[in-house]
C-alpha cells in the first residue's frame, strides 16, 4: 500500500503533542533526563581522545561499550535542553515504532488491533514511562531486536546476525539472543554478527589507537564489574543475582542459586526452542522469551528493562484464550507484580514488602513460564 503524504500529519502532529506535554511533565518532576548525561559527557571525551570510565562519575559512570560515545556525539554538541528535547522526541517516536511493529509481526493474530494495542500499553506503561522520564536507551535496542526477530521471520538470518551484533553497542543485553541465533538460524548470520561485532570494538582505536582502545575495553570491564555488587539489593534491580541476595542476602550461595536460575532459564529457552517445528512461526515467541530474561540475566538488571518484553505481553494478551485457567491466574500475577508495583499506586508498605521480597523477578520469571506454556501447548 502506498503511503499518502497526507496520511502522515496526523501521526507527526501527535508526536509533536506527545513530546511537548511529556517533556514538560518530565521537567516538573525533574531538573533532567539522567542517564542522558553520562553518555553526552562520555562523547565529550571521546572527542578529546579523553577516558571515558571515571569512578569520580559515581553511580552515573558511562557503563556502555566504548563504541557507543561517538554515536552520542551529536547529542554532546546541542546545548543541553536542546539535546533533551531531541532525544525525548526520538524516544517517544521508537516507542511508538516499537508497540506498531510488535503487533505487526505478531503471526496468528487472535483479537483486535485495537484491544492488543490498548491492552498492551496498559501493562507496559510502566515501563515505557520510566524510560522516557530517565532518558534511557532501551528502545533503541528493543527495535533492533525485534528487527531481527522479523529479519527471522522473513527468511533474512544474515541481517538478524548483524542487528544483534549491532544491539551489543546500545548495551551487552542483546547478547542474550545469541543462543537463538544460533539454534534457529545456522551459521551464516554469525558472520555478519562477527563482522560487525568485530568492527564496533575496533573503532575506537581510530581515535584512541589500538592500545587506547584495549585500555579503554580493560576500563569498561572494570567499570561493570565493579559496580554491580553495589545495585543489587537496590529495590529496582530485578536480575536474578538480585533476587537471591535479597532471599539470602549477597554472598556465594546467592551467586550459586542465581548461576542455577540463569542456566535453568536458558535450558527452558533451548526447550522452547526445541519444539518450534509444531508451530507455523516460532519467532516471535523465542524472541519474546529471550527478551524478558534480558533482566533476568544481566547482574545490573533494572525493572524498566522489561520494556524489551512487550512483545511478550502482547503475546500473552493475545493467546489469552488459549490459556487453562490455572495458566491465566499465574499470567494475570505475573502481569501485577511486573506492571502495577508502583509506589504510588500501592503506597509505601505494600509497595516496600513487594521490593523486599524481589516482586517483580517473580514477576517476570511468571510472565516467562507462560511463554513456555504457550509453545508446550503449540498455540504460538
Amino acid at each position: 500500500m502506498r503511503l499518502r503524504p497526507g496520511s502522515l500529519v496526523g501521526p507527526i502532529l501527535l508526536l509533536l503533542a506527545v513530546t511537548a506535554v511529556g517533556y514538560a511533565g518530565v521537567r516538573f518532576k525533574r531538573d533532567t533526563l539522567v542517564d542522558l548525561a553520562a553518555p553526552r559527557t562520555a562523547a565529550t571525551r571521546f572527542l578529546a581522545s579523553e577516558n571515558l570510565y571515571r569512578p569520580e562519575d559515581g553511580h552515573y559512570q558511562f557503563k556502555y561499550l566504548p563504541a557507543f560515545a561517538p554515536l552520542m556525539v551529536p547529542l554532546s554538541l546541542m546545548p543541553t535542553r536542546v539535546a533533551e528535547v531531541t532525544w525525548f522526541a526520538l524516544m517517544v517516536t521508537m516507542a511508538w515504532v516499537f508497540v506498531r511493529m510488535s503487533l505487526a509481526a505478531l503471526p496468528d493474530r487472535r483479537r483486535s488491533e485495537k484491544m492488543l494495542l490498548w491492552l498492551t500499553l496498559l501493562l507496559t506503561g510502566k515501563f515505557l514511562v520510566r524510560e522516557l522520564v530517565m532518558g534511557q536507551f532501551n528502545l533503541p535496542l528493543a527495535l533492533l531486536l525485534l528487527g531481527a526477530v522479523i529479519a527471522a521471520q522473513r527468511g533474512r538470518g544474515v541481517l538478524a546476525g548483524a542487528l544483534i551484533a549491532a544491539g551489543v553497542f546500545i548495551k551487552p543485553y542483546a547478547l542474550v539472543l545469541v543462543p537463538w541465533l544460533a539454534w534457529t538460524q545456522g551459521w551464516r548470520p554469525f558472520i555478519a554478527f562477527a563482522l560487525v561485532l568485530v568492527g564496533g570494538l575496533l573503532l575506537p582505536a581510530a581515535t584512541y589507537g589500538w592500545h587506547g582502545n584495549l585500555a579503554l575495553l580493560r576500563e569498561w570491564y572494570r567499570t561493570v564489574t565493579e559496580t554491580t555488587d553495589p545495585n543489587l539489593l537496590m529495590p529496582e534491580t530485578i536480575s536474578f543475582a538480585s533476587m537471591w541476595a535479597k532471599w539470602i542476602g549477597s554472598g556465594p550461595a546467592a551467586k550459586g542459586f542465581a548461576l542455577a536460575s540463569t542456566v535453568a532459564a536458558l535450558g527452558a529457552g533451548f526447550f522452547v526452542m526445541s519444539r518450534r517445528q509444531r508451530v507455523a512461526e516460532p519467532n516471535y515467541l523465542e524472541g519474546a522469551y529471550f527478551c524478558v530474561l534480558v533482566p533476568l540475566l544481566s547482574p545490573q538488571g533494572w525493572d524498566y528493562v522489561l520494556v524489551l518484553g512487550l512483545p511478550a505481553y502482547m503475546c500473552l494478551v493475545d493467546r489469552w484464550g488459549d490459556m487453562s485457567p490455572a495458566w491465566r491466574a499465574t499470567a494475570l500475577m505475573g502481569f501485577f507484580l511486573t506492571s502495577f508495583t508502583i509506589f504510588d499506586l500501592l503506597r509505601r508498605p505494600l509497595y516496600t514488602f513487594l521490593m523486599h521480597v524481589a516482586a517483580v523477578s517473580i514477576g517476570a520469571v511468571l510472565i516467562a513460564g507462560c511463554l513456555v506454556y504457550l509453545r508446550w501447548r503449540a498455540v504460538a
